[in-house]
């Protein structure tokens, strides 16, 4: 899809910090965090949402979600996780290429879901993105 913001970031057109790939999926940090950590995870092929997407697409982004839950885990510290996966306009998705946000939880962090999204510090999310990453 030549205007999905998404696609551009699996092709490379539009930058991002990357915390996991593989054959069929993207993560990389969501520039409006709710929680230090907070990544999406999204299949390389374009679906719109849950209605639209391949089952095995399906599949290897909750694979790939797990796996960046473990991330935050043992990276970050994150004593829970949140994931939140919103198909159309009435369940808040903004971006109409099939996401899956991962967010970290801490024992003392002040987020009420739903949150409402805004500009995160670059550096802090490049730090995290580093850190989850590893």
């Amino acid at each position: 899809m030549d205007d999905c913001l998404f696609c551009k970031i699996v092709a490379g057109e539009l930058p991002a910090t990357k915390v996991d790939e593989d054959e069929r999926t993207l993560a990389f940090m969501d520039i409006n965090p709710a929680t230090r950590g907070h990544a999406l995870v999204v299949p390389k092929a374009h679906a719109t949402d849950v209605h639209d997407i391949d089952p095995e697409d399906l599949a290897a982004v909750a694979v790939a979600a797990q796996r960046v839950a473990a991330k935050a885990r043992a990276n970050l510290g994150a004593t829970g996780i949140n994931l939140l996966q919103s198909s159309g306009a009435a369940a808040w998705q903004s971006v109409f290429h099939l996401h899956v946000h991962v967010i970290p939880r801490y024992d003392d962090d002040p987020l009420r879901l739903p949150w409402v999204p805004g500009p995160g510090d670059p550096d802090e999310i490049a730090a995290a993105g580093r850190e989850l990453a590893a």
